[in-house]
């Protein structure tokens, strides 16, 4: 099953999708925010099609100690929109410290400030769809 992860920032949004076979999580891209969010919820919708994606698995920002705040309830309103806009079901997935991993990463990678900053969006909707996948794709 091909799945599209969404990585919701105030900013940007990292994308990520898996393989057919529902194994592998890959960084895809990061999009910047229109500032227009019915604009921003077409261009999801557009990668959902452009990569025959048949569910959307969107991280949602747990605190540390397991309660939602307020960029929880944000991304629980975006993923209302999504799921009235989209006919493939869209699930949400704790994405508790994939920034954090994603940093790392790219440090150990030995990348630079500004070049991770363009790419640490879409490596943490890739780590956080692939902990989705490893977890054995819950849906709700």
């Amino acid at each position: 099953m091909r799945a599209l992860g969404l990585d919701l920032g105030e900013r940007r949004v990292g994308v990520a999708v898996c393989d057919s076979a529902g194994r592998v999580a890959t960084p895809v891209e990061t999009l910047v925010r229109s500032g227009d969010p019915e604009r921003d919820l077409r261009a999801f919708a557009d990668r959902v099609t452009e990569w025959q994606a048949e569910i959307v698995v969107v991280g949602l920002p747990i605190s540390l100690d397991g309660t939602e705040g307020p960029a929880a309830l944000g991304a629980r309103a975006e993923i209302d929109r999504l799921e009235r806009l989209l006919a493939v079901p869209v699930v949400s997935y704790d994405e508790r410290l994939t920034t954090v991993i994603a940093e790392r990463s790219l440090m150990e990678q030995q990348m630079k400030g500004p070049e991770r900053r363009g790419v640490v969006d879409q490596v943490a909707a890739a780590v956080m769809l692939q902990s989705w996948l490893d977890a054995g794709m819950p849906r709700g």
